[in-house]
């Protein structure tokens, strides 16, 4: 009987070492000062103040904020399309993206990625992603796991899952308990479907319509490849800027971050007892895709806005009087927001006003 190896089993230990051999630059490119040690540990390490006085953040009552998500069937459409470099970014936004919610500071993130086989560019691409991604938010790329499972995963299959921790002062925390009556609900543009509802999407739009990744989307003028795999947007800076503007008054109450759900039950999630947010129906423009994507599905107004987040990815509840400010502050940053309801007493929720 011949020998047996590891590489018989389909896990080739030598592509994995190139694999391994790509990625050190793509987590360098995102090390603040705060990370420390050397490549080749069996943990990535990271100092939660700076040594360096100039840029000491003194933290009085530190709470560390942690999250984790992954990207779903988004990862089917990459797949479909042979582009791998964005799914990364999304993995990243998806938890990020419910750090700052907390009003927390997104310090770094791991990733973990499981694969049918060794593919050192495919791996590359992915990870390029991620420190793209770690790069739009501030944060270090401390390290990871990559998993070689050919039992698992069909050939060319892979999944993604990502871990953030974060830092707010106790004092900062935003749990939505500072939510009042009259507070004005904010809605924040998302660049589009993000990373949820990507099941229903692909059925209408592969299974139902019959479409390719190459097919013209009318009304976007884009392919359905490009349109699906738009990044998630990733509102940790302008919102960490908002947060710092304001350094006595709380200006802003309450974040939600719009995604699997829809706008209501992820607004639902911050809002104190008591407290109902009104919303206003037709008080921003709904993002191309959605109606196209309605249409083409046949799909009711209610699946829409329970599914996909119908073009607000991001809530900030805010005092009345400092709204427009921080819509401006917002604008500065490239990011369109409408004012899209109201805090009102009723029972806990958030439902549609015409």
């Amino acid at each position: 009987m011949a020998k047996l190896t590891y590489k018989d089993a389909g896990v080739d230990l030598d592509i994995y070492r190139q694999s391994m051999s790509r990625l050190s630059s793509l987590l360098h490119r995102t090390y603040t000062p705060r990370v420390m040690g050397r490549d080749g540990g069996f943990a990535g390490l990271f100092q939660l103040d700076f040594a360096n006085q100039l840029f000491a953040r003194r933290y009085r009552d530190p709470v560390l904020v942690s999250c984790t998500d992954g990207v779903g069937t988004k990862l089917k459409v990459a797949q479909l399309v042979g582009r791998h470099d964005t799914v990364g970014i999304d993995l990243v936004a998806m938890s990020v993206n419910d750090a700052i919610c907390c009003g927390a500071e997104p310090l770094f993130f791991l990733d973990y990625v499981a694969m049918s086989h060794d593919d050192p560019h495919r791996l590359e691409e992915i990870v390029r992603g991620i420190s793209s991604g770690c790069l739009q938010a501030d944060c270090a790329l401390l390290g990871g796991e990559t998993a070689i499972m050919p039992d698992l995963y069909q050939k060319g299959d892979y999944d993604l899952a990502g871990f953030c921790v974060g830092v707010v002062e106790r004092d900062k925390l935003l749990d939505g308990q500072a939510i009042q009556v009259d507070d004005i609900v904010l809605g924040v543009a998302s660049s589009g479907l993000h990373s949820n509802g990507y099941s229903l999407a692909r059925k209408v739009i592969f299974d139902v319509a019959k479409l390719s990744v190459d097919d013209l989307v009318e009304p976007l003028q884009r392919s359905v490849g490009e349109v699906l795999l738009e990044p998630t947007r990733i509102y940790v800076k302008p919102v960490r800027a908002i947060l710092s503007h304001y350094k006595v008054k709380h200006v802003v109450h309450g974040i939600a971050h719009i995604t699997g759900g829809g706008l209501c039950e992820n607004l639902q999630r911050i809002l104190p007892d008591g407290l109902q947010a009104q919303l206003q129906t037709d008080s921003w423009p709904v993002a191309a895709v959605f109606p196209w994507l309605q249409q083409l599905g046949n799909i009711d107004d209610a699946e829409m806005q329970r599914v996909f987040n119908m073009g607000i990815g991001l809530v900030l509840v805010v005092s009345p009087y400092y709204s427009e400010s921080v819509r401006s502050q917002l604008k500065d940053f490239g990011l369109e927001s409408w004012q899209i309801g109201k805090i009102k007493a009723g029972q806990r929720g958030a439902v549609w006003q015409a």
